[in-house]
């Protein structure tokens, strides 16, 4: 229990002294006690821990540490991504560096392919998602493919497979550029409309209404309109979800500092505005899979997610909703913020705005039809510069900045001991960015490295590890 947890006790204590005054003395006593732990408690954690007695002396560490905040400037829980890119430029860290983020809590982050390699792949089994992240997610996501371990993800993987097959994501093409085609002509309504202030729209939420219709009918077969109706329900309950106010950043810091289910069950307005948001995703998921589940004999024609793990016959009803709740909650937001990245860089880089508009208008039908015209697959397949352009979005800009493992028994990473319970960042917005593994011109977005000859799906990374934007896993 963390220093968090005595303050706890001493404030339960008070409030027990409030309502029995009989048991004064011994109150008091107890107060005192857990206070005098609780200072005890972060003198050895802010500063005799991370000076004398962490584990992990043998790793190299950034410099300048606060005895409050750590490496970073944030009383929050962020990474310093500026000054670990600054200091991988100078100093070398021989595969491992250790930092300290708010409450000099420990971190190592692998910086280079063979560390990499040892905890995505051979050593896999090794690093699980540690709870203080796999508790809220669970809350919101159930326990789908994206947080399970060992055999039970294997299974999941297995089972799973066939829909990310070529030949699926082939056969949803024709989907993406429906609802694509929708979205634009529905943005070029409300640009007409005159009712936008200064001819701006919110691009964010376009994408997320786009990528919610597009996952829902990629996923579970079912279109939840969201383009259409931005009011409903699903796409609101979404919106709240992502908004992250700071009450919601302090529970979570608290929950790091403590365990997220001592927080996360707070009877806080946050935790129950997330429990009901999370209840009517589910709702919904759950009426759809049980129309799902009510055709089974014909899902054999439909190409949708939940259509393949019902094929296979392995998952249960609350599995299979968990699973889309998986792919509709991670799927669309992670899709619609590379949407937002690609718009950014766009705007920042008008001449790469242009070849793209060129090759596009030159290969691609117009939207401003009246029929049903549709870009053929050979067509999209053959946007050569579009398709670098995605690939140096993906790396440069990576919607998922970092994830967190952590060492479930004693073991070693390049040659380093690393005790159990060590946690460790996978860091795409670090890795993806290093000249070791990317050259010179890491730090440039640049789509023509992956237009020169061989190049075209490695950009001229030095390896397989360099590139984190989808992880990688043991095969």
């Amino acid at each position: 229990m963390g220093a968090l947890g005595y303050l706890f006790l001493g404030l339960t204590a008070v409030y027990f002294r409030r309502e029995y005054p009989i048991w004064e003395t011994k109150i008091w006593t107890s107060v005192v006690f857990c206070g005098v732990l609780a200072f005890c408690t972060m003198v050895y954690r802010l500063f005799l821990y991370p000076e004398f007695f962490s584990p992990l002396k043998h790793i190299k560490t950034l410099p300048s540490r606060n005895w409050l905040t750590g490496n970073s400037n944030s009383f929050l829980v962020e990474t310093p991504y500026a000054l670990i890119k600054t200091w991988l430029k100078e100093f070398p860290t021989e595969g491992l560096l250790r930092y300290y983020i708010v409450g000099n809590l420990e971190w190592v982050m692998p910086t280079s392919s063979e560390a990499l390699k040892e905890i995505l792949v051979t050593k896999a089994y090794e690093f699980e998602k540690p709870e203080i992240m796999k508790y809220p997610l669970q809350k919101s996501l159930g326990r789908g493919i994206l947080l399970v371990e060992g055999d039970e993800h294997r299974m999941h993987r297995k089972n799973l497979l066939p829909a990310f097959s070529y030949r699926h994501i082939k056969n949803l093409y024709p989907l993406f550029w429906a609802k694509s085609v929708d979205m634009v002509r529905l943005i070029e309504k409300e640009l007409n409309s005159g009712s936008v202030e200064h001819n701006t729209i919110r691009i964010g939420d376009w994408a997320r209404r786009a990528t919610l219709d597009i996952i829902g009918l990629a996923g579970m077969g079912c279109d939840f309109e969201a383009l259409t109706r931005p009011g409903n329900i699903l796409h609101q309950s979404y919106k709240t979800l992502i908004s992250q106010p700071l009450s919601e950043k302090l529970l979570f810091l608290m929950g790091v500092l403590t365990h997220p289910r001592y927080t996360m069950n707070l009877p806080t307005a946050r935790n129950r505005e997330i429990r009901e948001c999370n209840a009517r995703i589910r709702g919904a998921a759950r009426a759809v899979i049980r129309q799902r589940i009510a055709k089974k004999q014909d899902t054999g024609r439909d190409i949708d997610i939940i259509s393949v793990a019902l094929q296979s016959g392995m998952f249960d009803e609350e599995n299979l909703i968990d699973q889309a709740m998986t792919f509709l909650g991670a799927g669309h937001d992670t899709t619609a913020a590379a949407l937002q990245w690609a718009i950014y860089a766009l705007c920042k880089h008008p001449g790469i705005q242009k070849r793209l508009r060129d090759e596009v208008r030159t290969h691609l039908p117009g939207i401003s039809f009246t029929g049903e015209k549709q870009a053929s697959v050979s067509a999209l397949e053959n946007l050569r510069y579009l398709s670098a352009f995605c690939n140096e979005v993906l790396r440069f800009y990576p919607a998922i900045p970092k994830t967190v493992r952590e060492a479930v028994v004693d073991t070693t990473l390049v040659g380093k001991f690393i005790p159990k319970g060590t946690l460790i960042v996978l860091s795409p917005e670090i890795t993806n960015h290093l000249t070791e593994l990317w050259g010179p011109d890491a730090d440039k977005f640049d789509p023509e490295r992956f237009l020169k000859p061989g190049k075209a799906h490695t950009g001229g990374a030095a390896n397989n590890f360099a590139n984190l934007s989808f992880l990688h896993g043991p095969p």
